[in-house]
C-alpha cells in the first residue's frame, strides 16, 4: 500500500510541474473562448522532426486539434496584436524566435513567456542554412539561441530552455537534422500554412487557411506574428475555429529539459 501511494504522490507532483492547459472554463468572463484544451510534451527523444510539409511524420493529434505556431517574431507593431488574440480567448501557441528581432524587443518575449506560450527558435538572422557551410551554419543557430535565452533568462547560452527549432523556409540538409538530434532540439515542420508570407487581405487569408485547415482536419498551423494581416485576421480565425469545432493543444518540452 505504502508503494502505490508513493507512485500516486510522485506522479501527482510530476503533473504540477507541468503547464495548465487555458480551458474555456478558466477564461475570464469568457465561457464561450476557444480555450486550450490539453497540453501535449514534445520531446525529440520520440519526436525528432515533425509535420508533414516537410517530414514523415507530425505530433500524435487527434481529429480536429491543432498546435498554432508563429515564426519569425518578435515584432513590435503586430506581435503585440496577436498575442492580445490569444489571450482574449485563452489560447497558447509557440514562437520560433529570430534572435536579432528578440535583441531588439526582449520585452515582448518576456511577455509571451509571462503568458503562457512556449518559445521556440528560428535562427538569429533568418538565413537558408544549407546555403552555408556546417559550422557557419550552427553558429547563426546558436546565435539566435543565446539571444533568446538572454531575453528569457538572463543567461546568453546556446542550450533551450525549450528544444523546438525550425529552419528558415524549411531549408534543412541532412548534417543540420542530425546535428539537432544530436542535441535532443526537435525540429518543427508544419502540417497547414497561412501562406501568409503572400500579400493578401486578412479575409483572403482567414477563407484560405480555414479551407486547409479543414482538408487536414488536424496538425501544426504555421503562422507569422510579424505580418500585419495576419494579427488582423488572427480573432476571426480563433472564434471559427471554435464554431466548427476545433481544439488547441499546447506543445511543452519534458520538464527541466535542457540540451547539450
Amino acid at each position: 500500500m505504502r508503494v502505490i501511494i508513493g507512485i500516486v504522490l510522485a506522479a501527482t507532483a510530476l503533473a504540477s510541474l507541468q503547464p495548465k492547459a487555458a480551458s474555456a472554463a478558466d477564461c475570464p468572463g469568457r465561457p464561450d473562448a476557444l480555450g486550450t484544451a490539453r497540453t501535449l510534451v514534445v520531446s525529440a527523444a520520440t519526436t525528432p522532426r515533425v509535420g508533414t510539409k516537410q517530414f514523415p511524420d507530425t505530433l500524435p493529434l487527434a481529429d480536429k486539434e491543432l498546435v498554432l505556431t508563429f515564426d519569425d517574431g518578435p515584432w513590435p507593431t503586430t506581435t503585440p496584436k496577436v498575442l492580445d488574440a490569444l489571450k482574449a480567448e485563452c489560447v497558447r501557441a509557440t514562437f520560433f524566435l529570430v534572435g536579432r528581432n528578440t535583441n531588439a524587443n526582449p520585452q515582448l518575449v518576456r511577455r509571451e513567456q509571462a503568458e503562457g506560450h512556449s518559445i521556440g527558435h528560428h535562427t538569429y538572422s533568418h538565413p537558408l542554412l544549407p546555403h552555408m557551410s556546417l559550422a557557419k551554419a550552427e553558429a547563426d543557430i546558436d546565435r539566435g539561441i543565446a539571444r533568446d535565452e538572454l531575453a528569457l533568462t538572463g543567461v546568453a547560452r546556446r542550450e533551450p530552455s525549450t528544444p523546438f527549432f525550425r529552419f528558415p523556409g524549411f531549408a534543412s540538409n541532412q548534417a543540420l537534422l542530425d546535428r539537432m538530434q544530436d542535441r535532443g532540439i526537435v525540429v518543427f515542420g508544419a502540417d497547414v500554412w497561412a501562406s501568409d508570407w503572400n500579400p493578401m487581405t486578412p479575409e483572403a487569408e482567414l477563407q484560405l487557411l480555414l479551407g486547409r485547415i479543414d482538408q487536414v482536419g488536424r496538425g501544426i498551423v504555421l503562422l507569422h506574428d510579424t505580418k500585419a494581416q495576419t494579427a488582423h485576421m488572427l480573432p476571426k480565425l480563433l472564434r471559427e475555429l471554435k464554431v466548427r469545432g476545433y481544439s488547441i493543444v499546447h506543445i511543452v518540452p519534458p520538464s527541466g529539459s535542457v540540451t547539450n
